[in-house]
């Protein structure tokens, strides 16, 4: 890997293209590397993972408008649209803002974390879209998403946008872009710009995760995808784009992230290098933000050793700085005890999660976030006795380059009204590549199997499971099976808008 160094410039400077971080970006995307087999195996499993939590939310509200929104722009030849049938072609651009949104939706594909947040599997549906549309084989698809995840996540491995409150998929419109110049085979002038549009025009603020959380979580990584299609579109025209958009006087950097003094190291891989940054990424087993995947495991190991939950006192949660200002009650979210809160603020709550996991001892994506389960009474009662604290060694350890010390979980510490004290910890979900359990091809067909039962026909699940395993060698025509359809007639049907 090769360390870039990223800072703001006069324009004086006159910085040459090739020593911005765009054009690196670009030159990364369009360097013909192979890939290597266990990169491939692992895009296999995240593309279930994506059709599977895709599928499980197929007709929840935002789900549904989306899809409306995008059965509205037909084209023949186009992209499909998840839940509907293959025959059913729209616009890329489209089908990637109604699949995003329905990957996005439960909160529950992959991720990466680092100076910034990132659930990375953001860029297959947009990338995928564009495959579909413009005739390109597994092989080539399999090359762009791996771009996409190289580029996603190294920038998240060096620069931080929530710390500005900038949103996380500032970084994903850059690299979703970068992904659809490799499968393509752009040149890197074409990338270079489509980069810069993307980034330019995927900036937005987090209140999209902060007080009332909305629908727009689901929306925002989808609407960066669509973005960065019509950057590509544009830059294929010949269209330029604002430059430089990282490294100018009035640029991202200098406005909108650590300012003029700003001074970056970003990884990016030397020419020939494969990229393998998907390898650093993980997924959830439980439909919650990530940093509640080991807590919700430590909590299932805990639970037993309390009898009565009106006998606690109170539960104190040691963690990292994000879980706690986040998620936790270093946020001073009200809406995070609220009982009446979204699914999507409550999945944002790990004082919520922690309470039903551990009286509950299993995280359902439905039936842990219904109303009757949020409204218990003696649920609320423990949620309310739910604090956290930062603990400078968890954060350390959340912000550790060596995947070795790396960690998102915490130490839950409860205290009982009798002065006893049950205290124990979990640094990395069950799941993880480190944890007890860590997963393989089997638990991602499991996922699928799991999440789909009872939305799918049968013969439906295994062709689908069957296509996706094949997905190195797919045709043209083949990869259009990459969609998964429900039976006829069970697609709900969105309100009118102006499409």
């Amino acid at each position: 890997m090769i360390l870039h160094d990223v800072k703001v410039h006069p324009e004086s400077d006159r910085l040459k293209r090739e020593d911005q971080l765009a054009w690196k970006i670009a030159a990364v995307a369009a360097d013909p590397v192979a890939l290597d087999a266990d990169v491939e195996d692992m895009i296999i499993n995240r593309v279930i993972d994506n059709a599977s939590v895709a599928i499980a939310s197929v007709n929840r509200h935002p789900v549904v408008s989306a899809r409306a929104m995008a059965l509205a722009h037909p084209r023949a030849g186009g992209a499909t649209v998840f839940g509907a049938d293959p025959s059913v072609r729209v616009h890329a651009e489209w089908a990637a803002w109604a699949n995003g949104t329905a990957v996005r939706e439960l909160d529950y594909h992959d991720t990466f974390l680092a100076a910034e947040y990132s659930h990375p599997g953001d860029n297959i549906p947009p990338i995928l879209a564009v495959a579909q549309q413009t005739g390109k084989t597994g092989a080539e698809l399999i090359r762009g998403l791996a771009t996409g995840y190289e580029i996603q996540v190294n920038l998240v491995k060096a620069i931080s946008l929530h710390a500005h409150k900038i949103d996380h998929v500032a970084h994903l419109g850059p690299s979703a872009a970068a992904g659809i110049g490799t499968l393509l085979g752009l040149p890197t002038e074409t990338i270079y710009q489509s980069v810069q549009q993307a980034l330019h025009v995927t900036t937005a603020t987090r209140q999209s995760r902060k007080g009332e959380i909305s629908s727009w979580k689901a929306y925002a990584p989808s609407h960066a995808g669509k973005l960065a299609i019509e950057a590509v579109d544009r830059s294929m025209r010949g269209e330029g784009a604002p430059s430089p958009i990282y490294e100018g006087e009035d640029s991202v950097i200098a406005w909108m992230l650590d300012g003029k003094n700003a001074h970056y190291k970003v990884p990016m891989p030397a020419p020939g290098e494969s990229k393998r940054a998907i390898m650093d990424t993980f997924t959830k087993e439980h439909s919650a933000e990530y940093q509640s995947q080991a807590l919700i495991d430590l909590s299932f190991r805990m639970r037993s050793k309390v009898k009565n939950w009106d006998d606690v006192k109170s539960i104190l949660i040691e963690t990292s700085h994000h879980t706690h200002y986040v998620i936790g009650t270093g946020s001073n979210d009200p809406q995070k005890f609220d009982p009446t809160a979204s699914r999507e603020t409550l999945d944002h709550s790990i004082m919520y999660i922690v309470a039903v996991a551990l009286q509950d001892g299993e995280w359902h994506h439905v039936r842990s976030y219904a109303p009757e389960r949020a409204q218990r009474p003696d649920t609320v009662r423990l949620w309310n006795k739910i604090s956290t604290v930062e603990d400078k060694n968890w954060t350390a350890r959340y912000h550790s380059i060596d995947p070795n010390v790396k960690a998102f979980g915490g130490k839950i510490i409860i205290t009982m009204n009798d002065g006893t004290v049950i205290a124990d910890e979990m640094a990395v979900a069950n799941a993880h590549t480190l944890g007890a359990t860590p997963w393989k091809r089997a638990d991602y067909i499991r996922k699928f199997r799991i999440l789909t039962e009872g939305i799918l026909a049968p013969a439906e699940i295994e062709r689908f499971l069957d296509v996706a395993q094949r997905l190195p060698t797919l045709t043209a025509a083949e990869l259009i099976g990459l969609n998964v359809a429900v039976p006829a007639g069970t697609l709900e049907i969105g309100k009118p808008g102006l499409f």
